[in-house]
C-alpha cells in the first residue's frame, strides 16, 4: 500500500477523480513533453458523461493554459480497463508525438496504460508491505502495538506531521462551510444548509438530536466547500470528504479528544481507507458510491473505534459494518454535480459512523464477516452494477430527476 499522504490528498474540489486526476495528468503530461506547443485529450465513460458537471473541461484547459488544447467528449466507446480513461495526445509544429491512454483510479491518483502502479505525488512505489486487515491486526497484535504505531514504524514522525496539517484543513473546511451562505454553483440551485442546520436548534431538542444535527452540520459544511471548488482533503474522496471530519470534530467538541488524539485516529482510518483502496476501489465511476461513501464511513468508524482506544477487532468490527451497510450504494449525481444525492450522504454516512461505533463496542466477539472479506464483497457488487450506477449520471437518481425535470418543462 501506498504513504497515507496519497489517501489524504490536499486539493479544490469537488471531484479526486474527475478534477484531481485529470490535473495531475496534465501536469505529467507537460513535464514529458515539454516541447509540444498543443494537446488533444479525448476522455471516455465517467470522465465524458460527468465530466462537463465534475469541472473536467475546465481544469484540463487551465493546467495545460496557456498551451492549446481540444478536449473531445467520447460517451460511446468502451472503457475496458477502467471508466475514467483519457488519452493525451502532444503536438510540435502540427505533428502528433505520441498519444498516451491514462486511468483516473480515484483520490486523484492516476495509472499509465501498460503500468501497475497508479503515479502519486509522493511515491509510486508501495511503502506498506501488509495489505489486508487481517495481515496488520496478526502484526500489531504480535508486537503489541496499535495500528497508529504500525503506520508510525513504516512511515515515521514525517507522516503526522503531515496529518497534522489535514487536521487542521479539515476544521478550516468546517469553519468556512459554515459561515458561508449561498447558492452552490452548477445550475441546480442548490442552496448551501450547513449554516442552517448549525444554528437552528430543534423547539424540543434532545441530545440525540442535537448530535445528529451537529454532526451533519460540520458533515454539510465541508462538502459543499467541496461542491463549490473549496481546498478539502480526500479522506478517501472529494465526494466524501465530509464524513471523517465531521464525527471527529463532534467529539473532539464533545468528548474533549486532544488534536494528538485525533491525529492517530486519522492514522487509523487511512489504514483502512488503504487497504480499500488497495485491494478493491475508492472509485464511484468504478464501484459506485459504496466505494467513496462507504470507504469515508469506515474510515471514520475506525478513526472513532481508536479514539476509544478499541481493540483491533472492535476497529475491524466498525468499519465492517460501515461498510456492509453501504453495499450496493449507487453514483448517480444530478447533473454530474457533487451535490445531489452527494451532500447528504455525506451526513447519513457520518450518523452511521457513530452508529457502527456503538455496535462495535458490543456485538464484536460475536461477528462472523471480516473486514478483507467485505471489502471484497464491496468490489465484486461494484464491478457487477449497471453501468448507469456507477457515475455516469445516466441513471437512479440522475435520470428520475431528469425526466421529472423534462415532463415539468
Amino acid at each position: 500500500m501506498q504513504s497515507l499522504r496519497e489517501l489524504y490528498r490536499i486539493g479544490r474540489g469537488p471531484s479526486s477523480s474527475h478534477t484531481m486526476g485529470p490535473e495531475r495528468a496534465v501536469l505529467t503530461i507537460k513535464e514529458m513533453y515539454p516541447d509540444a506547443d498543443y494537446f488533444k485529450v479525448t476522455i471516455y465513460g465517467s470522465l465524458a458523461l460527468t465530466g462537463l458537471g465534475h469541472g473536467t473541461d475546465r481544469i484540463i484547459k487551465e493546467t495545460f493554459s496557456p498551451k492549446k488544447c481540444d478536449i473531445i467528449f467520447d460517451t460511446v466507446s468502451p472503457c475496458d480497463f477502467h471508466p475514467n480513461t483519457m488519452d493525451i495526445e502532444p503536438f510540435k509544429d502540427g505533428v502528433s508525438i505520441d498519444v498516451r491512454r491514462i486511468y483516473s483510479v480515484g483520490g486523484g491518483a492516476i495509472l499509465f496504460d501498460g503500468e501497475t502502479e497508479a503515479v502519486g505525488e509522493y511515491a509510486k512505489d508501495d511503502v506498506y508491505a501488509l495489505n489486508t486487515y487481517s495481515e496488520i491486526a496478526e502484526y500489531c497484535s504480535r508486537n503489541n502495538i496499535r495500528i497508529w504505531e504500525y503506520v508510525h514504524m513504516v512511515e515515521g514522525d514525517d507522516i503526522f506531521t503531515y496529518l497534522a496539517k489535514v487536521w487542521e484543513l479539515m476544521k478550516n473546511s468546517i469553519h468556512e462551510g459554515l459561515t458561508t451562505t449561498g447558492i452552490l454553483p452548477g445550475g441546480l440551485n442548490t442552496q448551501r444548509r450547513a449554516q442552517i442546520l448549525f444554528n437552528q436548534r430543534h423547539i424540543d431538542e434532545s441530545a440525540q438530536t442535537r448530535e445528529n444535527r451537529l454532526v451533519c452540520s460540520y458533515a454539510f459544511a465541508v462538502s459543499e466547500q467541496n461542491a463549490s471548488g473549496g481546498t478539502i482533503v480526500t479522506a478517501p474522496t472529494c465526494g466524501s470528504c465530509g464524513v471523517v471530519p465531521s464525527v471527529l470534530k463532534y467529539m473532539q467538541e464533545t468528548r474533549g479528544f486532544t488534536d494528538d488524539q485525533i491525529i492517530k485516529a486519522l492514522a487509523t482510518a487511512g489504514i483502512v481507507g488503504n487497504i480499500i483502496k488497495k485491494n478493491a476501489s475508492i472509485s464511484g465511476a468504478e464501484c459506485g458510491c459504496q466505494a467513496e461513501i462507504g470507504s469515508a464511513c469506515s474510515m471514520a468508524s475506525a478513526a472513532l473505534a481508536e479514539l476509544f482506544e478499541m481493540g483491533l477487532g472492535q476497529i475491524e468490527y466498525a468499519a465492517e459494518v460501515a461498510m456492509e451497510h453501504h453495499l450496493g450504494l449507487t453514483c448517480d449525481p444530478i447533473d454530474g454535480l457533487v451535490q445531489i444525492p452527494c451532500i447528504e450522504r455525506n451526513a447519513v454516512a457520518a450518523m452511521r459512523a457513530i452508529n457502527a461505533l456503538s455496535l462495535a463496542n458490543f456485538l464484536s466477539d460475536s461477528r462472523k464477516i471480516s473486514f478483507d472479506m467485505v471489502v471484497k464483497t464491496m468490489y465484486d457488487t461494484g464491478r457487477d452494477l449497471l453501468c448507469g450506477y456507477r457515475e455516469t449520471s445516466s441513471g437512479g437518481l440522475a435520470k428520475v430527476y431528469g425526466a421529472h425535470r423534462k415532463s415539468k418543462n
